[in-house]
C-alpha cells in the first residue's frame, strides 16, 4: 500500500503512485489488482511533492470527462 513517501493520485480515473527514488521521480500505474507497472511518463525532478496533484493535472488535463474530471490524492 502507498505511504507519505510514495503518495497515490487518481488521475482523472486511472491511478499513479509517484516514488522518490534519490534525486528523480519514479511514476507507475497501479493496476486493479494492485500491480505497479511504470506509467511512461517522467515528473522533472524539480516537482515538490506539495505539487505533484497540480503537475498531473496539467500535464493530463486533456484526459478530463464528466465522471473522471480532477486529479486527487488518494493516498
Amino acid at each position: 500500500m502507498a505511504d507519505a513517501h510514495h503518495p497515490r493520485f487518481n488521475v482523472f480515473g486511472r491511478v499513479v503512485e509517484v516514488r522518490r527514488e534519490g534525486a528523480q521521480w519514479q511514476v507507475y500505474r497501479v493496476g486493479a489488482d494492485g500491480k505497479r507497472t511504470p506509467a511512461g511518463f517522467v515528473v522533472p525532478d524539480f516537482v515538490q511533492e506539495d505539487e505533484l496533484a497540480q503537475f498531473l493535472e496539467d500535464l493530463f488535463h486533456e484526459s478530463a470527462s464528466p465522471h473522471n474530471g480532477d486529479v486527487r490524492r488518494i493516498a
